[in-house]
């Protein structure tokens, strides 16, 4: 008869509090933690404490409540630049490529930056500063707007403490956290965002956040383009980016109400 191997009380309890917060959109009281997982008090804290100390849970003192932390966020960017979302990924933005013949790409949010872990270039299109691998400020980027606007008013805080410095890489682009979250405020309202020559003068994007279940940005799938006279993308890129973001999404087993590609 195979054995069973034997539970780690303590490790057991860390990571159901971790799978707890995980599932939440805000920071949670210890004490609901506590009802919620069924555990003492006194242990929840202890666990919480501990997390805190090694980044795993932020503990956000003036509301007394406790979230992710930025080593739970390096955790999960870490699984999605691994095998599973580029091998999902990269077929999907080949498909836009086609379809659209504007150079796609898929990031993952990895505390302020954006990481690409895909690249599909289009033929006879400018060159672009962004391939896989390459990390860029998330308020300059469509595809880090696109992930820090589906990120909770909590977590985006913690990323952007007071005296935050905001770089830019041309004129354009947020300076100060109060632009980005009207930036962002507006990227929820339309569903999508956008960016104007703040990576690169004369070029544009637009970009889509995949979600988890529970709402949260697991990537986000962007398309850059040289913007027409009014500024808007080329036909049918908008859309295309929308089309393959909800692919990815059904790919990860996240049911979508957006339309998928053929």
């Amino acid at each position: 008869m195979a054995s069973t191997s034997p539970k780690v009380p303590a490790l057991d309890a860390a990571l159901r509090v971790l799978g707890l917060l995980a599932t939440q959109r805000g920071p949670m009281a210890a004490s609901t933690i506590a009802t919620r997982l069924d555990l003492p008090r006194s242990t929840v804290y202890q666990l919480l404490t501990t997390l805190t100390e090694h980044g795993f849970v932020l503990h956000l003192v003036e509301a007394r409540k406790y979230g992710l932390g930025l080593a739970a966020f390096e955790l999960g960017s870490g699984f999605t630049r691994q095998q599973p979302l580029t091998l999902l990924g990269a077929p999907l933005l080949a498909g836009l490529v086609d379809r659209t013949d504007e150079s796609a790409h898929l990031a993952v949010l990895h505390g302020i930056e954006v990481v690409y872990v895909a690249e599909e270039r289009a033929r006879h299109r400018p060159a672009l500063v962004t391939d896989v691998g390459v990390r860029l400020p998330a308020h300059l980027t469509a595809t880090g707007k696109s992930m820090l606007a589906a990120t909770p008013a909590a977590q985006l805080r913690a990323l952007y403490p007071p005296g935050t410095a905001f770089v830019r890489r041309t004129e354009t682009g947020p300076a100060d956290l109060r632009t980005l979250r009207a930036e962002l405020d507006d990227v929820r309202a339309a569903g999508y965002a956008t960016e104007e020559g703040a990576v690169s003068p004369g070029l544009s994007s637009v970009a889509v956040a995949v979600l988890d279940t529970t709402g949260w940005p697991v990537a986000s799938v962007g398309s850059t383009y040289v913007p027409g006279p009014d500024g808007a993308p080329p036909p049918g890129v908008l859309d295309g980016v929308v089309r393959t973001a909800a692919a990815l999404s059904r790919r990860l087993g996240v049911p979508t109400g957006r339309p998928v590609d053929p």
